[in-house]
């Protein structure tokens, strides 16, 4: 059967994620002056990224609240104690140097442009529904989803099937007649997959090794890929491609 919705997901997949985080906290930094503190620019942005995806798993595993994460961001990376109104209040500081560097990879308004009228759009993101939604009205992009899931208000994160079976249940249509297209091998690639949507893996810097991609789906380089990919979904019977 073929597909009639996509669903994306947000941060370095449509948003260029990485680069805003990138120069915003080397932004951020300089105006508190702590980049000396880290060894220079570059070790603070490689802790800054290692204390990131330390939290982010403890909120996808439950194991902490949305806003409890980016206070525990800040507390490990400054290794301070620290009220929450302090946590809070750093956190925002370095929110208003990453939101100027906000932007979308130059790919994705094309596709969407080329997409508009022949599938529905969706998104499902591991982050929160506020942060998401005020992010895509401000990159112009926010009218193109008819439906934008977040696992801070859901309650559970990507990679489990709960969380793709609750945006397929919010557009009223199976979980085979809907595309993900995500930037994460496994929280994105291989859960889609598992979870038996058509699973489209952008890796758009090939960073990952063919031995390390995960199967059942397809991976893509652009999103200039994607219109053939949807059009061609062999899921069932004929070889992957990722790799």
């Amino acid at each position: 059967m073929s597909i009639r919705a996509v669903v994306w997901d947000v941060d370095d997949t449509l948003f260029d994620y990485s680069t805003a985080d990138r120069e915003g906290m080397r932004a951020h930094l300089a105006a508190e002056g702590l980049l000396e503190d880290f060894g220079g620019a570059r070790a603070a942005l490689v802790r800054w990224r290692e204390v990131t995806d330390a939290q982010w798993a403890r909120f996808s595993a439950g194991g902490t609240t949305f806003r409890g994460q980016r206070r525990d961001r800040v507390r490990v990376f400054l290794g301070r104690e620290m009220t929450d109104a302090e946590a809070d209040d750093w956190f925002e500081r370095y929110v208003a140097h990453y939101e100027t560097a906000w932007a979308l990879f130059p790919d994705v308004v094309p596709a969407l442009d080329v997409l508009a009228g022949r599938y529905r759009h969706g998104v499902l993101s591991n982050s929160s529904l506020t942060v998401q939604d005020r992010k895509l009205r401000m990159l112009g992009v926010h009218d193109r989803f008819e439906t934008i899931l977040c696992a801070a208000e859901l309650g559970v994160s990507k990679p489990e099937a709960a969380a793709f079976y609750a945006v397929c249940e919010a557009m009223s249509l199976p979980a085979h007649q809907v595309a993900y297209v995500g930037d994460h091998p496994d929280i994105d690639g291989r859960g889609a997959a598992e979870a038996g949507l058509l699973s489209v893996w952008i890796d758009r810097d090939g960073a990952c090794a063919v031995g390390d991609a995960p199967p059942g789906g397809h991976r893509i380089r652009s999103l200039a890929e994607l219109p053939d990919v949807l059009g061609s979904d062999t899921r069932f019977g004929a070889p992957d491609t990722f790799g």
